[in-house]
């Protein structure tokens, strides 16, 4: 599977500089957390859950989650665990190009799921595991790599950390110390840390409001930095971790100004587009992704396929700053000191800003590089037209 697959070759050919390359569910564990992008959540009650999973691969969705956790009523859990388990036994014959992941409410759904596909399954990527804690989390990951070890590919865990023991401070240090201790045991398991925004901001009575973003909520933006500060560390004992649910798609009385400027757009005549992204409030989702990516975040959980283009242009590596990434990673760059960047409008300094250029050269890999010249709007653009 690759990223864009969906748009025309020649289109592809105009945006790209450096193509997006090939993944699989074998490729690398660091590969697949890059890619991950827009990772969509579909409710396992769907009764056309098989075809709407196939309509969104087909679409450029890489990564889809079959939620079964928020998305259903209590009284529906057993029913929903079923017809999933039918659904990903259809899937398995002729698995879709996208990573499938299952949110489940307890380990014994995972063990549950394992029993239903049986050996040899290829369907299943991984897990997601809500509510997840140092004292709860082990139960889920060893039913993760039980459902691993009867299966032919690689099963992952992305934990979701939403309990009042990491949002509240009092509790926070010990728990996170606690979750990372965890997680490192299982390592090798682990595909990427997720946040539960909705849940965390919940227990203190607040939603933001589509006109602001996850860190203009204090609390939310406090844990965020402490999960990036504890699980982000990238001197080997960290993990990916994705950025919070955006979960607004309709249009809305303004009281905030707009979030995307009017000048790109017009000068690329897009103004229309422009309209369109601000009527769906997609230029509060693009701002929350621009600032996810500022704070160490990679990915997004998204619940619209409306949310999955703007996510995965940004994603795009902008031709300048590829540029830099590469001049920066140079063998002889290793011995330090500072040079011009080829836009000659920055300093690139080689140490401190070397593996900022590593995982961007990471992200390119899946996402690909912009050609010169080509902005985020060409490219949602050109997604927008495919759509």
């Amino acid at each position: 599977m690759r990223h864009f697959d969906h748009l025309a070759e020649d289109v592809r050919r105009d945006l790209f500089h450096a193509q997006p390359e090939s993944f699989d569910r074998d490729s690398d564990r660091s590969v697949l957390a890059h890619a991950l992008g827009a990772t969509l959540y579909v409710p396992a009650t769907r009764s056309d859950l098989a075809t709407t999973v196939r309509r969104r691969a087909a679409a450029g969705a890489r990564s889809m989650v079959i939620d079964l956790e928020d998305a259903i009523t209590d009284h529906s859990v057993d029913s929903a665990v079923a017809s999933t388990s039918a659904v990903l036994g259809q899937l398995d014959q002729d698995p879709p190009d996208s990573l499938i992941f299952v949110r489940v409410r307890t380990a014994a759904q995972i063990r549950e799921l394992t029993l239903a596909l049986g050996p040899g399954q290829q369907i299943v990527s991984g897990f997601v595991l809500p509510k997840f804690g140092a004292k709860t989390g082990e139960e889920y990951l060893q039913a993760v790599a039980e459902m691993e070890a009867r299966s032919v590919h690689p099963v992952y865990a992305m934990p979701v950390l939403e309990t009042p023991e990491v949002l509240y401070r009092e509790a926070r240090e010990a728990e996170l110390i606690g979750i990372r201790e965890l997680l490192d045991r299982y390592r090798p398991r682990v595909l990427a840390v997720r946040i539960g925004a909705t849940d965390l901001c919940g227990l203190f009575g607040i939603r933001r409001d589509r006109d602001l973003s996850i860190y203009d909520v204090g609390v939310a933006a406090d844990l965020i930095t402490q999960v990036v500060n504890h699980l982000g560390r990238t001197d080997g004992t960290g993990f990916a971790i994705t950025g919070p649910v955006w979960e607004y798609f309709a249009n809305h009385e303004r009281i905030l100004r707009p979030q995307l400027r009017q000048t790109p757009f017009a000068e690329r005549h897009a103004d229309e587009l422009r309209r369109t992204l601000m009527s769906r409030d997609l230029d509060g989702l693009m701002r929350e992704a621009i600032l996810d990516r500022a704070n160490g975040l990679t990915g997004k959980s998204v619940i619209h396929p409306s949310h999955i283009p703007p996510v995965h242009a940004l994603a795009v590596v902008p031709h300048e700053e590829y540029q830099d990434a590469l001049d920066i990673v140079e063998p002889e760059s290793v011995a330090g000191g500072v040079r011009a960047s080829e836009y000659r409008n920055k300093m690139n300094e080689m140490r401190p800003h070397r593996i900022w250029a590593e995982r961007t050269l990471q992200r390119a890999q899946v996402f690909g590089s912009a050609a010169a010249g080509i902005s985020h709007i060409d490219i949602l653009t050109a997604l927008q037209e495919a759509a």
